[in-house]
């Protein structure tokens, strides 16, 4: 039983709920029914500490993300545009555009979009090719915490991506 409760505990961490849970011990070979799942589930201490809402309610002002995108035009050249974008507002802090992107370009692009404002504490960025070494080192430089999305994962930078 004490197993079956660290279990029903871990699963109850990971975000699982009792139709979930119910469905997993049927498949493990535990007869028990989704009613009783349940009443366990409540009975559990739930974990302490902040929730993704309460996060991003605290630092949303103080969190910034940077992305490029591509912009075809009508001379069939590819455009690369830098964005800023502060994630409280959604709003456009900076935008440069270059025909020819590099680390250097970049860096230099980070460092002037917060030379007349006050630095964000976090900066959310995806792992494009063009971030190199230069690139974390200016966002160390000016006192900023990196946080790096997840490869191809589009919903945890949202306000970027166009």
């Amino acid at each position: 039983m004490d197993r079956l409760f660290w279990g029903k505990l871990f699963l109850l961490w990971n975000g699982w709920l009792a139709p979930r849970i119910h469905g997993e011990l049927k498949v493990l070979g535990i007869a028990v029914t989704e009613r009783a799942v349940s009443r366990i589930l409540r009975k559990l201490p739930r974990p302490q500490g902040q929730t993704r809402k309460m996060f991003f309610h605290i630092h949303l002002g103080r969190m910034v993300s940077i992305d490029f995108f591509t912009v075809p035009t009508i001379s069939m050249k590819v455009l690369f545009v830098f964005i800023v974008v502060e994630n409280r507002r959604r709003e456009v802090l900076d935008l440069h555009v270059t025909e020819h992107l590099s680390t250097v370009w970049t860096s230099q692009q980070i460092v002037r979009a917060f030379t007349e404002r006050e630095a964000p504490r976090s900066l959310i960025r995806d792992r494009d090719g063009v971030s190199g070494n230069d690139v974390c080192l200016r966002i160390a430089s000016l006192h900023m915490e990196e946080a790096l999305t997840a490869t191809q994962r589009l919903r945890q930078n949202p306000h970027a991506e166009p």
